[in-house]
């Protein structure tokens, strides 16, 4: 099996939304009287009640929970306000700079429900998508069960312990106690809660998979696999019927089929189908297909039906390179934490979809799940739009990043969590690879090899299709025998860390010819180094940068550097992404652009006269997550006639500079400039612009300007009509503008918000990394002359009236309407 993956590997791949057929709703009591189908997936989302601290006795039925929060999910109280303050920052956090100086602590979490007396003969099961971390519940008083790791789903069994005809009670307690992550994680019930109703028979949670064995030009077998439960306590013979449909609903294959299921049992059953003429999944093509499985009793009622989506693809590796449905492809990639900026950890589907769609319009065809699994509504997002992906399981195992940390609990642990990842996400055509982890402190020991071996193994018996990796750093040949016991080799920072500016894929390669290597994480400032090694080298199949999106905690790795010694306090962003944490590009996401000749193939930044903050003058050399210290403007009050150091990105063979129409010359642009022209230019008020040619001929143009005082407020919604689900979101851009509606991009003023209608302000932002201000009050400072604010909807549908107003310039004002 290992030989033949590393010679070949070959797997055709999918996708799962392990959606409940009937009716989808949100979790109010009212709701189970009029639930549709044999089965229903209700999002319990809704009316909860939240205490922030520790409590005795509140898994108790009867305990008073009058005075506590109501809230809904998914929630992060990391990111509002500490209580008494107007900031969520500590300087004393426990979890330091690590943590961005956000804070955990303890908190609870309560839910009333009531089930009708006439439901007492289904099952319920209730799922967790991910709480941070250390999780305990109850229902009615009554202990379910534990989960201590934070970024795996899981589910229990509720139905011996409901009391039907009456209220129910579902406590949930989270502990984020000490320092136990190495970046933001985030505190409490994060993402969504599903109570699932079946009957006694039915189909187990992620018990659908799915593959396509076989592939040619004209056909692809597809394999669907259904594990089926009996809770009945009596022999039962059921039909298996499951109907392939396309994305317009058409039937393109089908399958029928008995089965015996044995009491108090679970069984498999294997369904074999073709579909001719397939339409492949691919990131330019992301077609997607369904699978609906209807489980009929004798009598040919049906009593369980699930739908799985699901993609049609073919991945292979090689030592010649990565092929995706037979065509050689390089992998651009962004690593990416799990939080989504202003609204800390809370993973809201439009959130996760938008950054999805922000990578993907950055250039990017693949991502990295560094260092946990994602949430499903991420994985979604990346099947829909197109975008490739690494799941990866851990950052540590038996050895320790932090005193706190999951090491505590890995033994007991990672077999159930490995499994939680595999079985949820075996059905996404977006993932093509399993990481059993990152950077693990004994990955250079016997005991790190043989544990290696064992994940390895285990996620191969769970899903043969897909290759395993791990990242590895401090590379040397004694990695030798832990690389040997995975699939695919990753590489954190192969090129411009301990080896300068030589990759060490070469030698690697000499040495070990039949390895497949990758770099799965490489710093900003050595993006041509990293990318030239991908283009050079077919063996080394794609480049992880760190990181696609910035994220909070690690807070100045892209500034400050490392060591981290004394307080970087206010710093609270890592400040390293490609894509700052409002979703807006950096310059290197300009330069990234360049180097993969996609979006922006010309762009011009200064380098500020002053450092634009404070330096760092012990940052080590190697620590190299920082970018060059430049900027897209041209407002420079106070420099007239001073030499500020222009550098152009420009994907065309030559750029030429003007200055207020006045030509600064022409340089060449290409692999031996690294694509960037530089130079050095008086500042004076007005416009600089770059032209670039390819030959004779203009191919492109480049503007920066002088602008005015800001005389006004505009506002820019992403999207003006939104889902009336008390779920769905609008990010409004804030920008404050001259008289000619440019932006000024030295403008700070404070922005207040004011909101009318169906929809709250859940969060706003700016790009400053290291502002204190609240994440959650109407109002933020502007930075570089624009602020972000999040509109969430409620449940009614009507129109959002959103008003941002800065002292004397003139408000604006933007409609949001929900349906």
């Amino acid at each position: 099996m290992k030989k033949q993956m590393k010679n070949l590997i070959t797997a055709v791949v999918l996708m799962l939304i392990m959606n409940a057929c009937g009716s989808k709703k949100d979790g109010t009591s009212s709701l189970f009287s009029d639930l549709e189908g044999p089965r229903s997936a209700i999002l319990f989302d809704f009316d909860w009640k939240f205490y922030r601290g520790e409590i005795e006795g509140a898994q108790a039925s009867k305990f008073n929970d009058d005075s506590w929060r109501n809230i809904d999910l998914p929630h992060d109280w990391s990111i509002e306000d500490i209580p008494g303050t107007n900031s969520p920052l500590d300087s004393g956090a426990v979890g330091g700079i690590d943590m961005g100086y956000f804070t955990g602590g303890t908190g609870w979490y309560r839910k009333v429900f009531t089930l009708p007396s006439e439901m007492k003969d289904k099952r319920f099961s209730m799922m967790f998508e991910g709480i941070y971390m250390d999780s305990e519940i109850w229902i009615n008083g009554e202990p379910v069960g534990k989960h201590p790791y934070g970024y795996t789903s899981f589910q229990f069994d509720i139905t011996d312990k409901l009391i039907f005809g009456n209220d129910n009670v579902v406590a949930v307690k989270v502990q984020n106690e000490g320092r136990n992550s190495r970046w933001y994680s985030g505190s409490g019930i994060y993402r969504h809660v599903w109570l699932t109703v079946t009957e006694p028979i039915h189909i187990t949670p992620w018990g659908t998979g799915i593959t396509t064995p076989a592939l040619k030009d004209d056909y692809a077998a597809v394999h669907v696999t259904n594990e089926i439960e009996n809770k009945t306590g009596e022999y039962a013979s059921v039909k298996v019927n499951t109907k392939i449909l396309d994305d317009e609903g058409n039937e393109m294959a089908s399958d029928l089929r008995t089965a015996e299921a044995i009491p108090g049992s679970k069984i498999s059953v294997l369904q074999e189908m073709e579909i001719r003429n397939p339409d492949l999944w691919s990131p330019e093509t992301p077609i997607l297909y369904r699978a609906v499985t209807e489980i009929m009793n004798k009598n040919s009622v049906v009593i369980d039906k699930v739908e799985t989506t699901f993609g049609v693809r073919q991945i292979e590796f090689t030592s010649e390179g990565f092929f995706l449905n037979g065509e050689n492809l390089l992998l651009k990639g962004g690593c990416m934490h799990h939080d989504n900026g202003p609204l800390g950890a809370a993973a809201y589907d439009r959130a996760e979809e938008r950054r999805v769609a922000l990578m993907k319009a950055s250039g990017f065809n693949s991502i990295r799940t560094a260092h946990n699994p994602p949430s499903p509504a991420f994985l979604d997002a990346c099947d829909r739009l197109g975008m490739l992906v690494i799941d990866e399981a851990f950052d540590m195992w038996m050895r320790p990043k932090n005193p706190q940390d999951y090491y505590r609990f890995f033994n007991d642990w990672w077999s159930m969590d490995i499994e939680s990842m595999v079985m949820r996400d075996r059905n996404h055509p977006s993932i093509i690879m399993w990481s059993t982890g990152n950077e693990i402190p004994e990955r250079g020991d016997p005991e790190g090899v043989e544990t290696s071996k064992m994940l390895t193994g285990f996620i191969h018996s769970l899903d043969p299709t897909r290759p395993v990796t791990s990242a590895v750093n401090g590379l040397n040949s004694d990695k030798d025998p832990y690389f040997a016991t995975v699939d695919i080799a990753g590489y954190n920072y192969s090129f411009g860390g301990d080896h300068g500016r030589e990759s060490i894929f070469k030698t690697d390669h000499q040495r070990v010819p039949d390895r497949i290597m990758y770099c799965s994480e490489s710093y900003p400032l050595t993006a041509f180094g990293a990318w030239m090694d991908v283009l050079d080298h077919p063996y080394v199949i794609g480049d992880f940068v760190w990181t696609g999106f910035d994220y909070l905690g690690e807070a100045s790795i892209g500034w400050l550097g490392y060591p981290h010694e004394g307080s970087f306090y206010p710093w609270n962003h890592a400040y390293c992404g490609d894509i700052d944490i409002c979703g807006w590009k950096r310059p290197q996401s300009y330069y990234r652009d360049v180097l993969w000749n996609t979006g922006e193939k010309l762009s011009i930044f200064v380098q500020p006269p002053e450092p634009s903050f404070e330096e760092n003058p012990d940052r080590k050399d190697w620590s190299k997550w920082y970018w060059q210290d430049v900027t897209d403007r041209w407002n420079w009050e106070g420099y007239e006639n001073e030499p500020l150091n222009v550098e152009v990105y420009c994907a065309h063979e030559r750029v030429e500079l003007f200055i207020n129409g006045e030509s600064l010359g022409i340089r060449e642009t290409n692999r031996g400039t690294e694509w960037i022209a530089r130079w050095e230019v008086p500042y004076v008020a007005g416009t600089l612009k770059a032209v670039a040619y390819n030959g004779s001929v203009e191919a492109d143009s480049y503007e920066l300007y002088t602008a005015g005082d800001p005389v006004s407020v505009k506002l820019k919604p992403d999207r003006t009509t939104i889902q009336a689900n008390n779920q769905d979101l609008s990010y409004i851009v804030v920008e404050l503008i001259d008289n000619k509606g440019k932006r000024n991009k030295v403008a700070d003023e404070l922005v207040e918000f004011q909101i009318e209608g169906p929809g709250s302000i859940i969060a706003v932002s700016s790009s400053n990394p290291m502002s204190s201000e609240s994440y959650q009050q109407p109002r933020r400072k502007a930075y570089m002359g624009r602020c972000l604010v999040i509109i969430k909807s409620t449940k009614n549908p009507g129109v959002i009236r959103l008003k941002a107003s800065a002292g004397q310039l003139k408000s604006a004002e933007v409609l949001i309407t929900t349906i």
